[in-house]
């Protein structure tokens, strides 16, 4: 009778694995199909566009600091706008920043959605104001 029970914890531990090791695998593809997907996207963009994205992080930083204590900003878009705060300073990334041009690119599309959501909230004049760098670039992340 005890080496029934030793088989079944071993079946049962030998499941536990398998189903771990499937969870790794989807998401170890998740994250490659992500970086694809990003990679394809950011090689569509026109010539020094990811470039200017890639470089253009701390103005999104400071302009997410001054939207969030902006009193014209609605309070959805001030959430908004920290989550993607957030998100550009927290360490876990979908593309790790030691890649050259593309690194950052997952950062700068968060931010870009989290701006554009502010801007559809708030008076132009309020986003332009907040903007540290030249508005081309804020221009540039606004298209629609």
């Amino acid at each position: 009778m005890h080496g029934l029970h030793s088989g079944r914890a071993c079946v049962h531990a030998l499941s536990i694995t398998a189903t771990l090791l499937r969870l790794v695998v989807v998401g170890g593809a998740l994250v490659v199909g992500s970086w694809a997907i990003l990679v394809v996207l950011a090689r569509r963009l026109p010539p020094g566009t990811a470039k200017d994205l890639a470089t253009v992080l701390p103005a999104c930083a400071t302009t997410a600091r001054r939207l969030r204590r902006d009193p014209r900003v609605p309070v959805r878009a001030k959430i908004a706008v920290a989550v993607a705060g957030l998100w550009v300073i927290s360490p876990i990334d979908l593309i790790p920043e030691f890649l050259p041009v593309i690194g950052p690119l997952d950062d700068v599309v968060v931010v870009a959605i989290a701006l554009r959501y502010a801007a559809r909230r708030v008076p132009r004049e309020v986003i332009v104001e907040a903007w540290p760098a030249e508005p081309r670039l804020l221009e540039r992340l606004l298209r629609r």
